[in-house]
């Protein structure tokens, strides 16, 4: 009558049948005061227990608060912080991890959180020294900041960033991650920043643009660019198309951080977005991709230490950062450096101005910046100062401007983002420059917002001479040029078509009046009288070559030439061609109707072909955004269908795919 039930422990409750009650919550808080040591026996207990926790608070959020106005009184996370301080292993670590990330994935009463918030034991586990040489710790824990991240907003933020101490935990362990192995982890730590940034609030933003934007973006612009080089190794190394997976992940990869930084900048944090597009354009876009459409004319920078990539590399790279990017200060720096930039200034001997434009290692690493910047105090609101870097205008502290520059702290004036107007136009003190007395007028019309040359096209009539546009003092865009040789094939000529085609479409970010400093005409032009006719005669001579017999010109690239060419000379059925350009159209349309005749004799079956060819043709058009994701593109043009390349992206093989190119020609 009196026996005891089957495991029944001395001062514990006896376990209530219903599993979602706050009985049963009580029964297991008992089972945690019994059990706050963690052993090799009761280890599986305190397993079962907490994942019992987690699936009560759910039900009690949703059904009954009184569960978690006990889970509040009871002080339970205490708990789980205590467990996790006696280093009792993986399996409690991941099952904690794993309570917590269910927990505040599923709660949806705004007080439940706020309870679960109040009492700062969450920053206390974020900030726990796990072992993540543990895989399964590793994501658990990157999921569960990605979890917390999710609820911030105006109200839970001051939860996990504290004025007073400067510290917030979850943004800072989570960005130390950044560079992480795992793509899982970094993607996760991608996320948890852009929802720290949507939060709207100015003293924790105000935090990260002094305390962690620097070493933040410095170490990641860094680590985007050794992934550049990895890239650029893989091409080199490449030529026999055996790593195409290899490289595919790596452009992948690529394409993943230009999303990033664009969704960053796209958030319109012009705090945030000053220090950004600094460290983009200094760090990385400047002295990796643009300087290195000139390697082959600098033997001397070439034999020095300076990182660079291949001119396909560069083009290829370039293309899709103004495919993908469309904050207007950046783009429109970047491409006035492609159409104006001077090379000298890209040599180490310019001046102290321009050297900030290498691709240079962070001077420490971001885990020990942070370290060094915990809990030091901002400086008062007001130490501060409007700085001119060129034609822009930059807020910095005081202090990083007589200090010299911390890492954690702004880039004083020479190392803020400088505007290729003052590239262009004077640098630095001790460079002579042809342009340097350039008037009021054309340095107030190249301000970081609107900034172009003011040498706008002289003639009016559409028969315009080559002296109206010249590539001297333009190397980047003499390069670009030069790449549109087709002689042997067209290897580096389609990245230059497509990078071409994305300056023109950018329209959120390059102005028409910038394209029309170099006589470029976009969809956006009421008229195109004025067109580049250097570039219209070598975009003409691809054509030619593409309907030549035995051409190396493959069809992606012949469409992408006639793509580009009606966006310089063709507007609403009209055509602003020359004469003279005219008639070599017209030519290669013979030379491609005289192929035609030739195969329709040969091949029984050319007319289905042809027939196949225009339909797919009219119903799959080249899309250059889909082009430029493709990493096979970046190998040199192979002839074989083996490598399974589309074949507008390769060379024909046989006579039935050399009729079929005939036939789309």
């Amino acid at each position: 009558m009196f026996q005891r039930s089957k495991g029944w422990i001395p001062g514990l409750l006896s376990k209530p049948k219903n599993p979602h009650s706050l009985e049963h919550l009580k029964y297991l808080h008992s089972l945690l005061c019994k059990n706050q040591t963690v052993t090799e026996a009761n280890r599986s207990l305190l397993v079962e227990t907490l994942r019992s926790i987690s699936e009560i608070l759910i039900w009690g959020d949703q059904n009954d608060s009184s569960v978690f106005d006990f889970f509040l009184e009871k002080n339970m996370l205490s708990f789980f912080l205590r467990y996790l301080q006696q280093k009792s292993g993986r399996f409690i670590c991941v099952q904690l991890l794993q309570t917590l990330n269910i927990l505040f994935e599923n709660i949806r009463n705004e007080t439940s959180l706020y309870y679960l918030l109040s009492n700062n034991h969450i920053n206390s586990i974020i900030v726990h020294k796990f072992d993540f040489s543990d895989e399964e710790v590793m994501a658990y824990y990157i999921s569960f900041l990605k979890t917390l991240s999710f609820k911030l907003n105006r109200h839970t933020i001051h939860f996990f960033y504290n004025e007073h101490t400067n510290d917030f935990a979850l943004y800072t362990e989570a960005i130390k991650f950044f560079n992480h192995s795992e793509a899982m982890v970094r993607i996760a730590v991608r996320t948890i920043t852009l929802n720290v940034y949507r939060v709207d609030d100015k003293a924790m933003l105000r935090y990260i643009r002094n305390r962690t934007a620097a070493p933040y973006f410095s170490n990641l612009v860094w680590f985007i660019g050794n992934h550049i080089l990895d890239l650029d190794m893989c091409v080199r190394n490449d030529a026999d198309h055996q790593s195409r997976d290899r490289l595919a992940d790596l452009v992948a990869e690529h394409l993943d951080h230009l999303h990033y930084l664009n969704d960053i900048l796209c958030l319109n944090i012009d705090a945030l977005n000053d220090v950004l597009t600094d460290q983009i354009l200094n760090r990385l876009l400047i002295p990796l991709y643009v300087y290195s459409l000139t390697m082959r004319k600098r033997a001397a920078d070439r034999l020095g230490d300076r990182k660079h990539v291949s001119s396909v590399v560069s083009l290829f790279l370039l293309s899709q950062v103004f495919l993908i990017i469309s904050y207007a200060p950046l783009v429109r720096q970047l491409a006035e450096i492609i159409f104006q930039g001077e090379i000298s200034l890209s040599r180490k001997e310019a001046s102290p101005e321009m050297r900030v434009r290498e691709f240079v290692p962070p001077a420490e690493t971001l885990e020990k910046t942070l370290e060094s910047n915990r809990g030091r105090q901002d400086a008062a609101d007001d130490n501060g100062t409007l700085i001119h870097a060129g034609n822009s205008v930059f807020y910095a502290r005081t202090e990083s401007l007589t200090s010299g520059r911390g890492t954690g702290d702004v880039a004083p004036d020479s190392e803020l983002p400088q505007s290729p107007s003052s590239e262009v136009f004077s640098g630095g003190e001790d460079m002579s420059s042809p342009n340097q007395n350039s008037t009021d007028e054309e340095k107030l019309l190249s301000t970081l917002g609107r900034s172009h040359r003011m040498d706008m096209p002289g003639p009016t009539s559409a028969e315009q001479g080559p002296a109206t546009f010249s590539l001297d003092n333009r190397p980047y865009l003499e390069a670009v040029f030069n790449a549109l040789e087709c002689t042997e094939n067209d290897y580096e000529a389609l990245f230059a078509l497509c990078l071409l085609y994305a300056m023109g479409h950018n329209e959120e970010g390059i102005h028409q009046e910038l394209m029309d400093s170099v006589l470029m005409p976009t969809e956006r032009c009421e008229t195109k009288d004025h067109y580049n006719v250097l570039l219209v005669e070598r975009l003409i001579r691809i054509i030619n070559l593409a309907c030549q017999h035995g051409s190396k010109v493959r069809l992606s690239t012949l469409e992408l030439t006639i793509r580009l060419l009606k966006l310089l000379v063709y507007k609403e059925d009209q055509s602003f061609l020359q004469d003279r350009h005219l008639a070599c159209i017209e030519n290669a349309r013979e030379c491609s109707t005289q192929l035609l005749r030739n195969f329709y004799k040969s091949e029984e079956i050319f007319l289905d072909m042809f027939e196949d060819e225009y339909t797919q043709m009219i119903n799959r058009p080249l899309n250059v955004e889909y082009l430029t994701m493709d990493a096979s593109i970046l190998l040199p043009p192979t002839g074989t269908p083996l490598t399974g390349i589309d074949f507008n992206k390769r060379l024909p093989c046989g006579e039935v795919e050399r009729s079929r190119r005939v036939g789309y020609t």
